[in-house]
């Protein structure tokens, strides 16, 4: 059985700042820590049921966030920030289960450190009119290899977010997000054992679970914080001005459609970089 794992890190329980979140500072070190403490946790639990592979695809900032030789269950591991598949780079249709760890909120939200993708270019993003954050939009490329997404682990809204897009996922709720820099984490003891808890029971219930059921032809709406992004966007085949700040992107093909939000973002990463 092979397992996909995204890994993200402001999800992580504890962490409420940016610079716990991207170093280098010694606050950094330490919630690195944390965050491959709960990698190892999932990949645990899936040992525990059954799984034999794993990629960790280190989706974080920098992407560079996770020590190779701590990583359990003599996962693989995919590092570095330029992928052109981005938080999924990787994965295909030979896996089993995809598992989205220490995601967080999309940027509309009020979770704790809430983006989408890049912070100070997007202001929201929706999907088939819901409203979506990395989970959703990851689960886009899961629905093109057929392969299901089932176990995400966050705080609520994490969880919340991904629920209409990644059907059954197990989520496992690891911080109370009061507002966008302040939380409730639970005891890094007792959230890595409910994420190992988590991961079992998805894997052992993986013949219940069908990949993402997003229907298409979909369609993104992303709202950018002025025009010159959306302006940007445009010049990429298939985007449509829907208003002085946003774009719409239509597509059959996921992946497709995955590629054109992904090639959006790195446009805007070319005015400002987070």
């Amino acid at each position: 059985m092979k397992v996909f794992v995204s890994s993200d890190m402001e999800g992580t329980t504890g962490v409420v700042d940016w610079g716990q979140a991207v170093g280098p500072n010694p606050e950094y070190e330490y919630y690195r820590g944390l965050l491959q403490a709960e990698v190892n946790a999932a990949i645990d639990g899936a040992l525990e049921a059954g799984a034999t592979e794993f990629l960790v695809n280190d989706s974080h900032s920098s992407m560079q966030n996770l020590r190779p030789h701590e990583l359990h269950g003599q996962a693989s591991y995919l590092s570095g920030k330029h992928k052109p598949m981005y938080m999924m780079q990787g994965l295909d249709a030979s896996y089993d289960a995809v598992f989205l760890i220490s995601y967080h909120g999309s940027m509309s939200s009020s979770a704790v450190l809430s983006h989408t993708y890049n912070p100070r270019a997007i202001a929201d993003v929706t999907l088939n009119g819901t409203v979506v954050g990395e989970s959703g939009i990851n689960a886009l490329v899961a629905q093109s290899y057929g392969v299901p997404v089932v176990l995400i682990t966050g705080d609520q809204t994490t969880a919340d977010e991904a629920t209409p897009f990644c059907p059954g996922i197990e989520t496992v709720v690891v911080k109370q997000s009061w507002t966008r820099f302040a939380s409730t984490g639970l005891h890094p003891d007792l959230a890595r054992e409910l994420i190992r808890a988590g991961a079992k029971s998805a894997l052992e219930r993986l013949s219940d679970f069908t990949p993402p059921q997003i229907a298409v032809p979909a369609t993104l709406v992303v709202r950018f914080h002025n025009g010159d992004f959306a302006e940007m966007a445009t010049w990429l085949h298939g985007v449509e001005r829907v208003d002085e700040k946003s774009v719409s992107m239509v597509d059959e093909d996921p992946l497709r459609l995955f590629r054109t939000f992904i090639t959006a973002v790195s446009l805007t990463r070319s005015i400002v970089d987070w």
